[in-house]
């Protein structure tokens, strides 16, 4: 459960970078 959740985390802060640069 705790990965997952770091795993979520992970990916929406990489989103959130993405929409951040372009």
């Amino acid at each position: 459960m705790l990965l997952k959740d770091s795993i979520l985390l992970f990916i929406s802060s990489l989103i959130l970078i993405i929409c951040v640069l372009v």
